[in-house]
């Protein structure tokens, strides 16, 4: 092993490997390592700039050496091993099982090595599969969204790809005070093991990630988010109910709802234009047909106080008149073999490439001319992942390179489409992220889910790992979003005890295709806004007037709550805390927090219990240490116990921290 070391970083080389350790941040480290002279240091995806490191030393002693910032340091042997150290405590140590040419407690006989290249034939990547020791006792939080009932990972599969509802933001947080990201967007999986830690990248051109300290997470998040960005200011006028169904089809259907939302009282701060309001994909376009005066249309929102979001794919349809143009200048993603088809649904389509710079600009200029310049405040970035007809990542390329080697962060460049063009304060919604995309001004919901308890219990999960992602701006659609029935009494009951959690998310949203489906379409073209169907009504009043009279009384709860949620969205802004936080987030010397995973904390105050599972009228609650007050009753509690909390239907149990 050669060892050279610089101000700030030290490299090391072996058998055709460049293995380079830099101070990136206080108490952090970016690794990277190639099968190549040098690394590439052209690309950050996930990292911004390089910050200001703590104290910085390096040193060598011929067989190994080390760096250290601040209280983080790393060693590097002579088989290329690399330890991490608080200050002496290990931390996190890569696995080999290789007999490396001395006798250590690393030589084994079964040749497997802590960094595994094997050459893509044919192209220049590798894939690369990087091994760490597993820790006994470590439990692991973060890593995006994936529908499942675990907020501690230890012992989980994950894929890092994209898919409608599951989203890759691969940055886990470690019980043991260390936060690690993966800073490659290329396709592939991580096992968090009980015998060892495994990510893999099925195709890329070097290794790359990021590690760092902290002694709370507070201080970890804080770390990550200094160094991948931070969501902007939300503004206070999207703060409330934002409103949407599948799908309003009309203009004069968009009218009428947001009139009667007024008559009710219930006026949303947006609403939302669903998909097919367009005569084909790619047209980015209202089709004139059902949708003659968008601007007049509004302009009367905008005069009510609402302002309006209209839905956009990237998929263009090959009858659109966009999709010959973007198709010769080279605008849309590629396949690698067969015929030019990404995307199957009422359509024959191909994506957008947003890493093309020309397409951004493309797609911008025409939704700029079609939607934004008529008023529109938002896009609903729907799609995002991008949805594909048959998820074969080894089967699409971009202007990027093979998709295999960079495709999970396509939603991170679908959202710069639009942020990078419009005004600030602009907020758009969106299906998908990747690492860093929080600081693109993107509200993320969980995707097309079903309408049951499990997935809502799988929601809860999701939301408070996509905040320990770094990922603060998030939201669900409320009760799910796939009903056969919207008067089935068992869906009601779900639909309240969903928006009841919704109140306590980030953004409170009604969403969903709500059966029975037997409303006729408009018309038979078999393009334009008016042959697909559509879902029931979904307002707030569309469901009874029992459940009407809850969802009136908890949207007038959010209403209440917005000095409070300036103050905790300012905190994502400021520090990145995320607004649903894991119990441990602010108790991280409770052990018990530490094992909670049906309760949260919606920013540092409140602490919400929903109601899980049907049928349930009361529940357990644990109140950390300190002093509470019941958000309904008033009745003060002490801490440091579990209480059992009425919970009626009308009722989702809420305890203010004092």
């Amino acid at each position: 092993m050669r060892f050279e070391t610089e101000p700030g970083a030290l490299t090391a080389r072996r058998r055709g490997e460049t293995l380079r350790i830099e101070a990136w941040g206080p108490d952090a480290f970016r690794v990277r390592a190639a099968m190549a002279p040098a690394v590439d240091g052209t690309e950050d995806r996930a990292l911004t700039a390089r910050p200001a490191a703590a104290r910085c030393e390096t040193g060598t002693d011929g067989d190994s050496a080390w760096i250290r910032n601040g209280a983080l340091r790393a060693e590097v042997n002579a088989a290329g091993v690399i330890s991490f150290f608080r200050g002496e405590e290990p931390l996190l140590r890569e696995y080999y099982r290789n007999y490396a040419g001395t006798i250590s407690r690393e030589s084994r006989c079964l040749k497997v090595v802590n960094r595994e290249w094997k050459a893509v034939i044919g192209g220049s990547e590798h894939s690369l599969c990087v091994r760490f020791e597993s820790r006994d006792g470590e439990k692991l939080f973060g890593m995006g969204q994936y529908q499942q009932p675990y907020l501690d990972l230890k012992g989980c599969v994950l894929e890092l790809a994209q898919r409608n509802s599951q989203i890759s933001v691969p940055f886990a947080l470690s019980s043991l005070g260390y936060g690690f990201l993966w800073n490659l967007p290329a396709v592939g999986r991580v096992s968090f093991g009980k015998n060892l830690t495994e990510w893999t990248a099925a195709a890329t051109r070097q290794m790359d990630y990021w590690i760092t300290l902290g002694d709370t997470p507070r201080e970890i998040l804080g770390r990550y988010t200094a160094v991948t960005g931070r969501a902007p200011l939300f503004p206070e006028d999207l703060m409330g109910l934002w409103q949407c169904r599948l799908r309003y089809r009309t203009q004069d259907e968009v009218l009428s709802v947001a009139r009667r939302c007024l008559a009710e009282g219930v006026r949303p701060d947006m609403i939302i234009i669903d998909f097919f309001h367009w005569p084909l994909q790619g047209e980015w376009r209202f089709d004139e047909t059902y949708w003659p005066d968008p601007k007049g249309m509004v302009d009367e929102l905008h005069r009510m106080g609402i302002k309006v979001m209209v839905s956009v794919w990237p998929s263009v349809d090959r009858r659109s008149e966009n999709f010959y143009p973007m198709l010769e200048d080279g605008l849309l993603m590629r396949t690698e073999r067969g015929a030019d088809q990404t995307y199957d649904f009422q359509g024959d389509c191909v994506q957008i490439d947003p890493f093309n710079p020309e397409t951004r600009e493309r797609v911008w200029e025409i939704c700029r001319r079609n939607y934004y310049d008529l008023g529109i405040d938002g896009f609903w970035l729907d799609n995002a992942e991008p949805d594909l007809g048959v998820y074969d990542f080894d089967h699409y390329r971009y202007a990027a390179g093979p998709a295999m080697t960079c495709s999970n962060q396509y939603p991170q460049m679908y959202g710069r489409i639009f942020f990078d063009h419009m005004r600030p304060g602009a907020v758009n919604l969106m299906r998908c992220c990747w690492a860093g995309s929080q600081r693109y001004g993107n509200v993320i919901w969980s995707g097309d889910v079903p309408s049951d308890f499990e997935a809502f219990r799988d929601q809860l999960a999701a939301g408070l790992n996509m905040g320990l992602a770094g990922i603060p701006w998030w939201t669900t659609d409320a009760g799910g979003f796939m009903t056969d029935d919207a008067d089935d009494p068992a869906f009601r009951e779900l639909l309240v005890r969903w928006f009841q959690f919704a109140v306590y998310s980030p953004v409170l949203r009604m969403h969903g295709d709500r059966g029975p489906h037997d409303i006729p379409p408009l018309d038979r073209r078999e393009r334009g806004g008016g042959y697909l169907d559509t879902g029931r009504p979904n307002e707030l009043w569309s469901f009874g007037e029992e459940t009407g009279a809850i969802l009136k009384k908890y949207h007038a709860r959010r209403l209440a709550l917005k000095p409070y949620l300036r103050e905790i969205f300012a905190q994502a802004h400021e520090d990145g805390s995320p607004l649903l936080r894991a119990m441990f987030y602010e108790f991280p010397d409770d052990p018990r927090c530490w094992e909670l995973a049906d309760q949260y904390l919606f920013g540092p105050r409140l602490l919400v219990a929903p109601v899980l599972w049907p049928g349930r009228t009361e529940r357990d609650v644990y109140l950390p240490a300190g002093t509470w007050r019941d958000a309904d009753s008033g009745e003060i509690l002490s801490g440091g116990r579990t209480v059992r909390a009425a919970a009626p239907l009308e009722r989702i149990p809420v305890f203010e921290r004092l």
